[in-house]
């Protein structure tokens, strides 16, 4: 493959099976959990062939061999996994709830010493890095769409020799490229943007170096956090359009920003400037905001993000979100819809209260 080619025309071509005459045209499903000896997979726990197509296709995207995991939890799980006992984490004090509570059940648990840091204050962060093995960074975070300075953080921590993983899911590589700019690991929620239909949950990490590939590689052999090869086939499916559906929905999104800004009872818009997320908060009680989310018609009320339809909940609603995420604040995960009726359906929701 040309890697010198657009995203857009990558994520059609990677992944492939080999031009033979008469071959398809697309991967098959292999359903299939034993393999004949003396082969290069040996076992079902060990890899699949459509595991591997959808690994080409991120791997081509985001520039690093990747591993497919069951969710994206489990790939956040390995690479904290794979650290020793007690060591040092620096990661954002907010961030994706499930990375949070899991950072914080290790800390308390001793398992690993988090060192929780504005992500968006670069000294604090960068002052908090010395003896740590590794940076997690998220960046825009999710939901407050804070944006770390990724290019300084990275390149200070590989200056003290510090691990870096990158959770990609809200930019994704058509806005960064986290191995480009030195990081060890970038992570996604396939779930999300990626495959982008709602009805897939994998995650994936992605690495440039083999030594590193070798151990996620083992801890998810041994561990089982395997994809399904029907969500494998169906995650690819979905990464052919990634582009088309990630530049449409972001395209919707910037087009709503200065319509939510400018509604008298909207108080602040988070917006980074890129991508399909907003966040807003509503001038309003948290009971009022999730009447909100309850009120619309076409926006469904319901917890996820990066799918082809738009998705809307105030995040509070769940207690093990981040105490420093407002009551108020509705996260938006903009489709692919047309923007007037998006746009009709939240002043419609808004009109309830």
């Amino acid at each position: 493959m040309d890697m010198n080619q657009h995203p857009e025309t990558i994520a059609i071509t990677a992944g492939r099976p080999e031009v033979v005459p008469d071959g398809a045209l697309n991967p098959s499903i292999v359903l299939s959990a034993t393999f004949h000896a003396e082969g290069a997979i040996g076992y079902g726990r060990y890899g699949n062939q459509t595991w591997s197509s959808l690994e080409e296709a991120i791997s081509a995207l985001e520039g690093g061999s990747t591993l497919a995991f069951s969710s994206g939890m489990a790939a956040i799980n390995a690479v904290f996994s794979i650290l020793p006992i007690g060591a040092p984490v620096v990661a954002s004090n907010q961030g994706y709830s499930g990375a949070m509570s899991l950072l914080n059940s290790f800390h308390e648990s001793g398992r690993l010493e988090v060192r929780f840091v504005d992500i968006v204050n670069t000294q604090s962060v960068i002052d908090a890095m010395k003896g740590a093995a590794l940076v997690w960074l998220e960046s825009p975070t999710n939901p407050c769409l804070d944006v770390a300075d990724l290019a300084e953080l990275i390149s200070q921590a590989k200056k003290m020799g510090i691990g870096v993983a990158v959770d990609n899911t809200f930019a994704t590589p058509l806005v960064q490229n986290p191995l480009a700019m030195g990081a060890d690991i970038v992570m996604h929620s396939v779930t999300k943007f990626l495959s982008g239909h709602s009805d897939v949950l994998m995650g994936s990490l992605s690495t440039n170096d083999p030594a590193l590939f070798k151990r996620l590689l083992e801890f998810r052999s041994v561990n089982g956090s395997i994809p399904g090869p029907f969500e494998s086939w169906l995650a690819l499916r979905g990464l052919r359009t990634f582009p088309l559906r990630f530049n449409k929905a972001q395209e919707n999104a910037k087009a709503l920003v200065p319509k939510l800004s400018a509604h008298p009872k909207i108080t602040r818009v988070r917006y980074p400037g890129y991508g399909a997320i907003i966040s807003f908060e509503v001038d309003g009680s948290a009971e009022l905001t999730q009447k909100v989310c309850e009120s619309s018609k076409l926006i469904s009320h319901a917890t996820s993000l990066g799918g082809i339809e738009s998705l809307w909940e105030r995040r509070r609603r769940w207690p093990k979100e981040s105490l420093s995420v407002p009551e108020q604040l509705i996260r938006l995960s903009v489709g692919c819809e047309h923007v007037d009726d998006i746009w009709d359906d939240i002043e419609n929701a808004l009109a309830s209260i």
